[in-house]
């Protein structure tokens, strides 16, 4: 079983040169991105998150990093964008 996931920009600690701003996100469901309507998602941030999306989606052992870890910073250090990656119920 696969979860779906939420990663949401929760702060920009420098000056973010796609525009991302704090509350921007996307939503994994199975393989599928899903971006909403009008807005983007900066290849860079994107780049940093995705190795970990595949573990996060799976069932994870007690004691494994990745269970309390929630958060992957872009590594543009001009942006110093910080993500959290959170479980989200399925909608379908």
């Amino acid at each position: 079983m696969l979860h779906d996931l939420k990663v949401t920009v929760e702060e920009v600690r420098g000056k973010c040169t796609s525009g991302l701003k704090p509350g921007d996100y996307f939503i994994l469901r199975s393989g599928r991105l899903y971006i909403p309507a009008d807005r983007h998602f900066c290849l860079y941030a994107l780049h940093a998150v995705l190795p970990l999306l595949p573990a996060k989606q799976r069932p994870l052992e007690d004691g494994d990093w990745l269970k309390r870890d929630n958060h992957v910073i872009c590594p543009d250090p001009a942006g110093n964008v910080v993500m959290r990656v959170e479980r989200i119920e399925s909608v379908d």
